[in-house]
Parts: C-alpha cells; structure tokens; sequence
C-alpha cells in the first residue's frame, strides 16, 4: 500500500506539479479552496482524494487534521505550498491583509505540523515548507510577505534542530506560479500592479522535480537562483548596496 501524502494548494500551479509527480509513489490528499480546480486534479489523478478546505479558518483546519489522524494513519509526507502574498507598500496596507497573509503562509504549516508530527515521526515521514527567499531579505512591497516567510523560516529551521523528522525547507526565487497574479493590494482586493522581476523567472515544473529530489535524498534545504542566493548573501555581508540595487531594480508602484 501506498504511503499517504498531503499538499496544500494543490489545485493550481507547483502544487498541482507536485501532485502530478508524487501520484505514482503516494496516495494522495489534495487540499485547496478551490473546489472546481481540484475536481479538475483529480479528473487527472483519478484514486487519489481531494479535501476543500480554507487555511485561514482554525476550526476548519483542526478538524481536517483530525480526519488525517483518524483515517490517514500511514502518513509520510507534508507539503505545506498554499501561500499567499500582496503588492503594496508597508504604509497603506491593511493589518487584516497581513494577518491573511499569516495565516496561510505561517499559522495554517505550523497548525498542520503541530498536529500531524506524530503521525509523519512514526512514519519517518518528511515536511516540506515552500519558504521564499524574501524570508532572509527585505523586497519592497511585500512586507507581510517577507514577515511570513521570515517566521517560517525560523520555525521549522528550529523544528529541525529539536525533532528526527526530515525537514526540507524551499526557497525559491521567481516562479511561474498564479501566486502572483492573485496578489493582494493593501486594501485585500486583487492588486491592480503587474509584479517586477530581477533576473529569471523559473517553471513550478522545474522547482518540482528538485523538491521531490530534495525529499528522496533527504536533502534539507532547495534554493533558487544563484542571482537571488547572492543577493542574500549581499545584504548581509553589505546591507547597504543591497537596498540601493532593491530599490533600483524592484521599484514600488503604489
């Protein structure tokens, strides 16, 4: 029998990636909001179940991880991948807006964790958390942003040093992905600004096939870019010519 396998977000983009390349080797679940999208997934990927659900309501969220204990006890793998983001500037965004953001990027992975890491110990199991590169360094416009990847970062780095469960922590840099092009404007509706970009912006495709790599080799982290790896390293090595190149390259529009 197949070992079980959760992926949030999973009705579009590196989610539905992720899915379509782990469907041979697990019995999935594939949570999203978006009902219609993952009847489509699973249209694709017949025999494996779909769960709708909203990350950013606890109660929902508790009670989806205790169908997982009750009826997915061969659990061994989390992919935490729903995210969401804004493009506006720290000064006119709403606090409801990063405290969205929060929810499904930070509270919804350490909620689901929490509650599964005896299920995924026994199992010798793996958690992926698609983090970002914005979680090391500041990008304009995208304060609660950075402030959620930042937290998940810190956490499951820190989880890592306190448990045996693999851990495999994600930073990408620009993907191909409807994260994006549903990004929030500071009063939570849609953004009405296109998103800039330094450098290439990478297929969920090609960032799938080296998570999955990641967790069969039982690497514990994936990085993006070598571009945005070393402007990682150039803010923390000269702070100061990193701001003025953000700045330059990654101008706010709002």
């Amino acid at each position: 029998m197949k070992p079980k396998a959760i992926i949030t977000g999973a009705a579009s983009g590196l989610g539905k990636d992720l899915a379509i390349l782990l469907a041979h080797n697990y019995q999935l679940v594939l949570v999203d909001r978006d009902q219609t999208g993952l009847n489509n997934l699973q249209q694709t990927l017949p025999g494996h179940d779909t769960y709708v659900l909203d990350l950013c309501d606890p109660v929902a969220l508790q009670t989806f991880c205790r169908h997982i204990q009750a009826h997915h006890g061969d659990l061994a793998l989390l992919i935490n991948n729903a995210g969401i983001t804004h493009r506006s500037l720290a000064s006119v965004t709403e606090p409801d807006v990063i405290e969205r953001v929060m929810q499904v990027n930070f509270f919804a992975p350490v909620r689901l964790a929490h509650a599964l890491l005896p299920l995924l110990t026994q199992n010798n199991g793996a958690v992926v958390n698609i983090s970002s590169m914005a979680g090391w360094m500041p990008v304009t416009e995208r304060a609660g942003y950075c402030a959620s990847k930042a937290a998940l970062h810190q956490y499951f780095e820190t989880l890592r040093a306190e448990t045996s469960l693999h851990i495999v922590n994600v930073y990408p840099s620009f993907l191909a992905t409807a994260i994006e092009q549903n990004a929030l404007g500071g009063d939570g509706q849609t953004a009405p600004q296109a998103r800039t970009v330094v450098g290439k912006v990478q297929s969920s495709q090609w960032m799938a096939t080296r998570i999955i790599h990641a967790v069969q080799t039982r690497k514990p982290r994936v990085y993006g870019d070598r571009l945005t790896y070393f402007a990682s390293v150039l803010y923390r090595l000269w702070p100061g010519a990193y701001f003025y190149l953000m700045k330059r390259n990654l101008k706010a529009k709002t």
